[in-house]
């Protein structure tokens, strides 16, 4: 499956989601990036908000931004939109593939708990303390928006814990 485009911008941040939810559960997938654009996600107990294109949810990031590699951070998207877990720059450089190449995340939510390893290293591990935030929703496959970019994601899977 293969999210963005690399023959133009892409003019906002895009989502292919699932039609059934999910509380605790566990997915794995593998994904690259190609074209100049840096950075993708999959979304997890997350919702589309309404009247936009947008989510509200937990994201484990895909790619780079500016100060660095982000694969396997843990992102609050539409909500606190920050980092929630990240891993030391050091760490990223030893663990993820170079862009192009295929990178292995698994991410477990259960709740109040969530991890996501990194071709086989734990990137983050993080427990939500707000109760009011919902531990179930939608996993989205994201494309974010910005220079041309491809995500391509394969051997995805989902389980219910």
């Amino acid at each position: 499956m293969v999210a963005g485009h690399l023959n133009r911008r892409i003019p906002r941040n895009e989502f292919l989601v699932t039609e059934q939810t999910w509380d605790d559960c566990e997915f794995i997938f593998e994904a690259r990036l190609r074209g100049p654009g840096s950075n993708a996600g999959v979304q997890f107990w997350s919702k589309r908000l309404p009247n936009s294109n947008e989510m509200i949810g937990y994201q484990c990031d895909i790619g780079a931004f500016k100060k660095g590699l982000l694969w396997g951070w843990l992102y609050d998207e539409s909500r606190r939109n920050r980092f929630l877990a990240t891993a030391p720059q050091s760490d990223m450089q030893e663990w993820a593939h170079p862009k192009g190449k295929w990178n292995k995340l698994r991410v477990r939510a259960q709740a109040p708990h969530i991890q996501i390893w990194l071709n086989d290293y734990l990137v983050c591990k993080f427990e939500e303390k707000d109760a009011s935030i919902p531990q179930s929703g939608h996993i989205g496959l994201q494309i974010h928006s910005g220079p041309p970019l491809e995500c391509w994601f394969r051997g995805i899977a989902i389980r219910k814990l």
